[in-house]
C-alpha cells in the first residue's frame, strides 16, 4: 500500500498500482515524503474523490491498536508501544536535584514554588505522556489518511472488585488501610509483626519495611511492601541473602484506563468532528464472532466496525522513543571528583541517534554512537546486527529520527470468515 497526498497537503486514497507510483516518482511528477509508511506527494493538480473510511482506536497503557478500514479491505495497521520509563527518569532527576542543592552545596532558600494548587485539568507527566502519544497517532495519520470517522475503545477497571469480587454496597468505602494511621502500620499487622524471610528465627525483634521493587518504579504501594527484620534486611542490601518474593499484583495499568477513559476521548472529540465510543465487550463480540486473533491492531479492526474488511496482510509496529536527552553530567564521579559529560553530539559522523539506516539491504535504527564512527544498529525488538558495531562506511542514511520509530512487521492475523 502506497499512500498519497494531494498538491496542497490533503490526504487522498492509497494505491496498490506501484507501477504507475515508480512512473510519478522517475518523470518528478511526485517526491517521497514518508519512507515507513511509503508516502508520497503528488506535485500536480488531481481531483479530490475519498471514500469513508474509519479508524479504529483501542486505547491503552502499554500499546495503542490503530487500523483504518473502508467496508471492503484494511488501509493500515499499526501497534504503537508506549513509553514506560518517565516515572524511573523523573525520580532519578528529584535525586539528583536533592543531591546538587543539598549534599554538594547549601544554596539558601529563595522561594517556593510548591505552594500553588496545580491546575483544574492536571494529569501526571507518565499519564499525559500517554494522552498525548494517543492524539500524535491519530494526527499523523490524519496527514496521509482521509478520515471520515473515528471510532474509541476505552476499559473502565473497577480496582476494589478485582481485588475483591465479593465487595458491595458500604464495603466500598471501608478500604484495606481503614483504621490504620500509616501504611508501614498496615504492613507491619498485614505480616504478623513478622520479618518474611526468616520468620523470627533471628530473634531480631527491630523491625523494617522493605520495598520489593523500587521505590523509584514501584512506589510505596502495600503490595510492594514486605516486613523484615534489620539483620535480614541489611543482609540483603549487603548482598548476603536473597529474598525470593514477589510483589503483589500491580493495578497501574487499571488505574490509568481509569484516569484517561474520557480524556482521550474528549479531547479527540475537541479536534475532530466525528469520534464515537464503544466498549470492550462489543469488540470481543466481534473478535470472536470471525474468528480473528487477539491482537491490538486486530482488536482496532473490529473498533472500526468494519470486522470483515480484508486484512492488510502486514502493520507497522511502531515505539515511542524520547525526544530529547537534557541530564548533562553523568550521576557518578570520576577521578579528582570530576563530571562526565552526558551528551553527546547532535551529530556524529552526520548521523543522528534513532537515525533510520540500511545494512545489507535491510533496515535498522541507530541505537548507540561513538566518536570513531562505529555505531549500534538494531531492530525494534533489539535485535542487533552482530556482536560489536557497524563501521558508518557500511551504513546508508534512509530517513531521519523520528520521535516515533516505524518497522513493517508481517502480519498474523487470519482471513475474516464469511
Amino acid at each position: 500500500m502506497v499512500y498519497v497526498i494531494g498538491k496542497e497537503g490533503q490526504a487522498l486514497m492509497p494505491t496498490e498500482r506501484f507501477g504507475k507510483v515508480r512512473r510519478l516518482l522517475k518523470n518528478g511528477l511526485a517526491h517521497v515524503v514518508c519512507r515507513i509508511p511509503f508516502t508520497i506527494q503528488l506535485d500536480y493538480e488531481t481531483t479530490y474523490f475519498v471514500q469513508p473510511i474509519s479508524l479504529g482506536v483501542d486505547a491503552g497503557s502499554k500499546h495503542i491498536g490503530i487500523s483504518a478500514t473502508t467496508s471492503e479491505k484494511e488501509l493500515y495497521a499499526a501497534d504503537v508501544e508506549l513509553r514506560n520509563d518517565i516515572v524511573e527518569k523523573l525520580s532519578t532527576r528529584r535525586e539528583q536535584r536533592r543531591t546538587r542543592r543539598n549534599r554538594l552545596r547549601y544554596r539558601k532558600v529563595r522561594f517556593n514554588n510548591r505552594v500553588s494548587s496545580k491546575r483544574k485539568g492536571w494529569l501526571a507527566p507518565s499519564v499525559e505522556n500517554k494522552i498525548q502519544t494517543h492524539l500524535t497517532v491519530v494526527e499523523k495519520i490524519h496527514k496521509f489518511l482521509p478520515i471520515t470517522n473515528i471510532v474509541v475503545e476505552t476499559a473502565s477497571f473497577n480496582i476494589q472488585k478485582i481485588k475483591n469480587p465479593s465487595i458491595s454496597s458500604e464495603e466500598y468505602q471501608k478500604g484495606e488501610q481503614l483504621g490504620f494511621w500509616n501504611v508501614r502500620e498496615y504492613v507491619l499487622f498485614r505480616d504478623n509483626h513478622t520479618c518474611q524471610h526468616c520468620k523470627g528465627k533471628s530473634k531480631d525483634h527491630i523491625l523494617n519495611v522493605h520495598h520489593i521493587e523500587s521505590r523509584k518504579i514501584g512506589g510505596n504501594s502495600p503490595s510492594n511492601l514486605i516486613t523484615l527484620c534489620e539483620s535480614c534486611h541489611k543482609a540483603y542490601h549487603n548482598g548476603k541473602i536473597d529474598i525470593k518474593v514477589k510483589r503483589g499484583a500491580s493495578f497501574r495499568d487499571a488505574a490509568f484506563m481509569g484516569i484517561t477513559r474520557w480524556t482521550t476521548y474528549e479531547r479527540l472529540k475537541n479536534i475532530y468532528p466525528n469520534v464515537n465510543m464503544t466498549f470492550g465487550y462489543i469488540t470481543k463480540n466481534n473478535r470472536i464472532t470471525n474468528g480473528l486473533p487477539k491482537d491490538h491492531y486486530v482488536d482496532a479492526r473490529c473498533i472500526s466496525g468494519n470486522s470483515k474488511a480484508k486484512p492488510l496482510g502486514y502493520y507497522f509496529y511502531q515505539k515511542k522513543v524520547r525526544c530529547q536527552n537534557r541530564q548533562i553530567h553523568k550521576v557518578n564521579f570520576l577521578k579528582g571528583g570530576r563530571k562526565k559529560l552526558n551528551q553527546a553530539p547532535f551529530l556524529v559522523k552526520g548521523y543522528r541517534l534513532f537515525d533510520l539506516v540500511e545494512y545489507q539491504n535491510d533496515l535498522y535504527y541507530i541505537f548507540g554512537r561513538r566518536d570513531s564512527g562505529f555505531f549500534d544498529i538494531r531492530k525494534l525488538d533489539g535485535t542487533k546486527v552482530n556482536k560489536g558495531s557497524i563501521s558508518c562506511k557500511y551504513i546508508r542514511l534512509v530517513d531521519i529520527r523520528r520521535s516515533v520509530l516505524t518497522e513493517r512487521r508481517k502480519s498474523c492475523s487470519i482471513p475474516p470468515t464469511n
